[in-house]
């Protein structure tokens, strides 16, 4: 049998099927080990064949005794491959875990012990004096257990002799890698509203994909629970994402206390042992439901009834770095190729999301009230400019100040957002000017307070803190706008007696760093949480009354045509925190921006008149969703390389725009981050009609795979969330 074998080899000249012979049968999917040049590599057999017209190496041997991929993921990586370009072998790594590629990660096995032998002929057979064994033999009596455990309790050379002896036997039993394992929530039995009610049935009666979208704490998770809940009914499988890894184990406890062992989380914060057991579990058919973050909706799961994505606006859900792949794309072909339900769900849903709904594409179903018809927090929108000219050079409003003194005193809770970590985001020299910038990112340094360093939030590059200026030797450096660090400082400061937690990347160093921030503050240890958009998304906190927004316009002045949109759902995410249980809510939002539009439909939580506005000015600009945006970025190690790659890119696709009206507009520039961890970097940007998507698009991969060769490294994003 000849089988087609892709090398799993990252490099676009083998991206390729190469033909290998075999007299073994091998499931097509499977994981092998192949000769390839002078050496030995992986491979995934993506195809069979009777003939092939080229000379062939014998596959050496399988890897695992099942198929790695499965059938309807190699379809998946074909269609990556066909609509955005992917290499096949980077999506096919997708697909499986990072530990079972190279077998770093194997089954943990343990020995585990059980009587062989009726307990009471064994402890007939025993000497007067051998007390621990007759504990060890009336201890098995109950139950196996491990070795471990035993030798622990009664003693090695107790449990030895009895194994020696011959009256308890030792077997090797997978042990099982479980995340978060006593995390687990109280089942409750909960009955819908009748807009859930209306929602849910709403949802089971279309054909379409479901845009939910439902106010921040009016309910859709447990909607979301009920379609899980009839897709296992019905014999099938779910996948459920949520935008952040920190949301996962409140997830996971809410879905275990329902769905019980039949959960699997996937997330690419697990270590590799657990991502392996778990993505095991899913392949094996032993869970039937796959949660996590972006990563899970490449879950190895059959017959998949019900895919889920929460928040769907979240930026999250596009891959940044190689292989950039859409989640949503991923989750329209799954949910085709399964005769699945898709459903979206989201309070701020993305403008190109909620426009396919207005026009057919999709089922707009909408929540618009709280669950319990909770009123939603009144929001006040704070002038930092006003509190300056009253003589307030503080970073929180007077009003903020207030609102927190009293809900401390009440022993309440409050969140603090403020979109940038670190305690300042970059030292001046006074005298001079300078600014100390990354030695490889054309970026300046975040000063961080807590470790005294200066540190690169692109590429994680850390430099010692700097006391005087390099250039002119003034030792008067200023610190430039606050971060996480310097707000937990002040709020500590202010209330001495009030333990304030932080939640950023930078404190979440750990897998369960943000679980136990996120438990300190569910459970009231700590009573003021401040942080990024890590406590934007998602959590349910009863106690919470206040949300304070700092610097609510930072998102707005980013070279982004998102930027609005960005900040509305950014405001309207973080207020949805506040009185989701039986106390009222509170929202400060500070700014030296009031009167932009974005915060005056935030006040009224006013999302169909931020789409209109919002959507007018994208029409008339022609900007996503009424076109496509299609950015090339070029980056090599040598600037003259990235230069002349820009300069093809630009030059080829101004040829297609010449062919074909469809291309409407092309531009070419140093990218906003010029250099990134030693790469400089360029970009070619081009507008495409909606209309014209299919034809151009791929001439547009092709030619940009003209550009990436040796030296040069060519992505493609098509309506990137950044062009940093």
């Amino acid at each position: 049998m000849i089988y087609e074998v892709i090398v799993d080899i990252s490099n676009g000249e083998v991206d390729r099927v190469f033909d290998y012979s075999s007299e073994n049968v091998y499931p097509v999917g499977s994981r092998v080990k192949v000769p390839f040049g002078k050496t030995f590599t992986e491979g995934f057999i993506i195809g069979e064949k009777e003939t092939t017209l080229v000379k062939t190496k014998d596959i050496v041997r399988a890897e695992d005794d099942f198929a790695a991929v499965k059938p309807e993921l190699l379809e998946l990586v074909k269609f990556l491959k066909r609509t955005q370009n992917l290499r096949l072998i980077d999506s096919l790594r997708l697909c499986v875990p990072s530990g079972l590629r190279g077998n770093a990660v194997k089954t943990l096995k343990k020995n585990f012990l059980t009587l062989a032998v009726a307990a009471e002929d064994a402890k007939s057979s025993l000497k007067a004096n051998s007390v621990r064994q007759g504990e060890v033999i009336d201890r098995l009596t109950a139950g196996g257990e491990y070795e471990s455990v035993l030798n622990k309790e009664y003693g090695a050379s107790a449990v030895k002799s009895l194994i020696e002896k011959g009256f308890v036997k030792r077997e090797q039993v997978a042990l099982r890698r479980t995340p978060y394992s006593g995390l687990v929530a109280e089942k409750k039995e909960i009955k819908l509203t009748p807009d859930q009610q209306r929602a849910y049935e709403e949802i089971n009666n279309t054909d379409k994909t479901a845009l939910l979208h439902g106010v921040t704490g009016s309910g859709k998770t447990e909607i979301y629970m009920r379609l899980i809940s009839d897709a296992i009914e019905k014999g099938r499988t779910a996948i459920m994402l949520v935008p952040e890894i920190s949301l996962t184990p409140q997830m996971l406890m809410l879905f275990r206390s329902r769905f019980g062992d039949t959960v699997a989380l996937l997330h690419s914060g697990m270590s590799d042992g657990e991502r392996y057991d778990e993505w095991l579990r899913l392949h094996r058919g032993e869970a039937k439901v796959a949660l996590g973050a972006r990563s899970a909706i490449f879950a190895p799961l059959e017959n998949v009834g019900v895919i889920i994505i929460d928040e769907e606006h979240d930026n999250s859900y596009v891959s940044e770095s190689n292989p950039r792949f859409f989640t949503h794309d991923v989750a329209a072909f799954r949910a085709s190729y399964n005769d699945a339900k898709l459903v979206l769900g989201s309070a701020t849903p993305s403008l190109n999301t909620y426009k396919k709904a207005l026009d057919g594409e999709y089922e707009l179903i909408q929540l618009k009230n709280r669950v319990h018809d909770n009123a939603l927090p009144d929001m006040d929108i704070i002038d930092m400019r006003r509190e300056i000219r009253a003589g307030n050079n503080g970073m929180f409003s007077r009003l903020l100040l207030s609102e927190l003194d009293g809900c401390m005193k009440r022993n309440e809770q409050a969140m603090i957002f403020i979109n940038r970590r670190g305690y300042s985001s970059f030292l001046r020299c006074k005298a001079c000017g300078y600014v100390p910038k990354c030695t490889d990112c054309e970026v300046s340094l975040t000063y961080h307070r807590e470790d005294d360093r200066l540190k690169c939030h692109y590429c994680g590059k850390q430099f010692y803190n700097l006391d005087s200026c390099p250039i002119c030797g003034n030792k008067h450096l200023t610190q430039g706008r606050i971060g996480t660090e310097t707000v937990v400082e002040e709020l500590q400061r202010l209330f001495p007696d009030v333990e304030v937690g932080r939640l950023d990347n930078d404190t979440v160093t750990a897998k369960d760093s943000a679980a136990k921030i996120l438990g300190d503050f569910r459970n009231g240890k700590t009573r003021i949480l401040v942080g990024t958009q890590m406590i934007v998304k998602g959590h349910d906190f009863k106690d919470v009354t206040l949300v304070g927004v700092l610097d609510a316009d930072l998102s707005l002045y980013y070279a982004d045509y998102r930027s609005n949109e960005t900040t509305f759902q950014l405001i309207t995410q973080v207020a949805g925190r506040a009185g989701r249980d039986a106390l009222p809510g509170k929202v400060v939002i500070q700014t030296y921006n009031p009167n932009h539009y974005v915060f005056r439909f935030a006040r009224a939580y006013d999302y169909e008149g931020f789409y209109e506005k919002e959507a007018s000015v994208r029409e008339a600009t022609r900007f996503p969703p009424y076109s496509k945006i299609v950015r090339i970025l070029v980056k090599s190690e040598d600037e003259e390389k990235a230069l002349k790659g820009a300069r093809e890119c630009y030059n080829a696709v101004r040829e297609i725009k010449t062919a074909d009206k469809s291309l409407f507009r092309v531009q070419a520039m140093k990218a906003p981050v010029g250099r990134i961890s030693n790469e400089y970097r360029f970009q070619v940007v081009c507008w495409v009609e909606c209309e014209g998507e299919e034809k151009i698009i791929p001439l547009i991969y092709k030619e940009a795979e003209a550009v990436n060769k040796r030296g040069v490294v060519t992505f493609l994003e098509v309506n990137p969330t950044s062009m940093r």
